[in-house]
């Protein structure tokens, strides 16, 4: 049992708010001195991971791009581009994300949005100017810190709900594939067709409940405008 005790370092350490590096770091040398592993076998075994998953760091090419692109003026332009949009509203924009995520998801175009390079640079811009004018003069800053906290925040939720739920939807992805296998551990076999064809209910259910949700965001906000 000794081994789990990487699991009660991460859940303190987070709970402390500790830099998570350093809780996963000093959890896996943890776990690996139970399991009779010295501090060079651990550290050999970390970087063969990390070499055999360094097409995982293709994503960090990704930052230098959005940075120029932010800098060169792209989230003036997606504020710029929303407010000429008659009736747009924050929460319409991000609804309208929702749905454009959830069905490419399910297509298995899952690297289409993400934070970075979506939502950070152009959907949280665009709800912002949408709100701002909703509010009144278009091009408005957000002043308030609450309220474009507030929009930035459902704009990564509307990001993280419509993949989570939009990607299992399509037969081949990694999800589907881990479900099917664990059923089939316990002697349920399943095809994986099947178990996307069950996940679409669910992603319904998921795309109604979040975008109440957010059309309760522009409620709120007109409330807290006024």
């Amino acid at each position: 049992m000794l081994v789990l005790s990487g699991i009660a370092i991460i859940i303190v350490g987070f709970a402390l708010g500790v830099n998570p590096l350093l809780v996963v770091t000093v959890a896996a040398f943890a776990s690996a001195a139970a399991a009779g592993h010295g501090p060079v076998e651990v550290v050999a075994m970390i970087g063969k991971a990390f070499v055999s998953s360094r097409f995982m760091a293709v994503a960090w090419l990704a930052l230098p791009t959005i940075g120029l692109l932010e800098r060169a003026g792209l989230r003036e332009r997606a504020r710029a581009i929303v407010v000429r949009l008659r009736g747009a509203t924050a929460g319409r924009v991000l609804l309208g994300y929702l749905a454009l995520r959830q069905i490419t998801a399910a297509l298995g175009l899952t690297a289409l949005g993400g934070h970075v390079q979506m939502v950070r640079p152009i959907v949280a811009p665009m709800a912002e100017g949408a709100h701002s004018g909703d509010a009144g003069p278009a091009l408005a800053p957000v002043h308030d810190p609450a309220t474009r906290d507030r929009i930035r925040a459902h704009a990564a939720a509307v990001d993280n709900i419509g993949l989570f739920f939009g990607e299992d939807v399509f037969i081949a992805i990694g999800s589907i594939l881990l479900i099917r296998a664990i059923l089939e551990q316990e002697g349920i076999v399943v095809a994986p067709l099947h178990v996307a064809l069950w996940a679409i209910p669910t992603a319904i259910a998921a795309s109604v409940v979040h975008g109440v949700r957010l059309l309760l965001l522009d409620r709120r906000l007109r409330a807290r405008r006024g």
